[in-house]
């Protein structure tokens, strides 16, 4: 597979993470956003900040680049009780109501920068990157196609998750 072709289907598919969090959360009040399906679990509102901050984090250390979260100021602007480094992984159920409340604007602004950054990035890819070992903690160790393609498989779950949770409220 050529270069060229590696780097489009790698940016059609985080298009497709793009779409369908759109999808899930826009025109939604952050109530709905907020709501949580049974009372317990993940909200729309919860579902795409992780999605969104797990591509952030695993892209910008790919990239070796500081994460949009914090160099672009969107820590600040969610103002969530927690660590800037948090990405959701372990998250309790108060963590998962504390992302409740945010507004779809700013949900997707921020995930629409993430989506330029992590596009961005994948167009500067060759084909001798995709090898690239990126973590040894693993056996066998981990290459850079193998984390992107991690990466998007776990923000398409999500991303289905929340549409999933968008076609419950009516």
């Amino acid at each position: 597979m050529s270069t060229e072709t590696s780097t489009a289907l790698l940016t059609d598919a985080l298009d497709r993470v793009r779409e369908v969090a759109h999808q899930a959360a826009d025109g939604l009040t952050p109530d709905q956003l907020a709501h949580r399906v049974d009372g317990t679990a993940n909200s729309i509102a919860w579902l795409v900040w992780h999605l969104t901050r797990v591509q952030d984090d695993h892209v910008a250390e790919l990239a070796g680049v500081e994460q949009t979260w914090t160099g672009q100021g969107w820590a600040e602007k969610f103002d969530l009780p927690f660590d800037d480094s948090a990405t959701g992984y372990g998250h309790t159920s108060d963590d998962v109501d504390a992302v409740g409340g945010r507004t779809a604007d700013l949900l997707l602004g921020y995930h629409d920068a993430v989506h330029r950054a992590s596009t961005e990035y994948v167009r500067t890819l060759t084909d001798e990157d995709f090898g690239r070992v990126v973590d040894q903690r693993w056996d066998p160790p981990v290459t850079l196609s193998v984390r992107l393609v991690s990466v998007l498989s776990d923000d398409l779950q999500h991303a289905g998750q929340a549409a999933f949770v968008r076609g419950l409220l009516g």
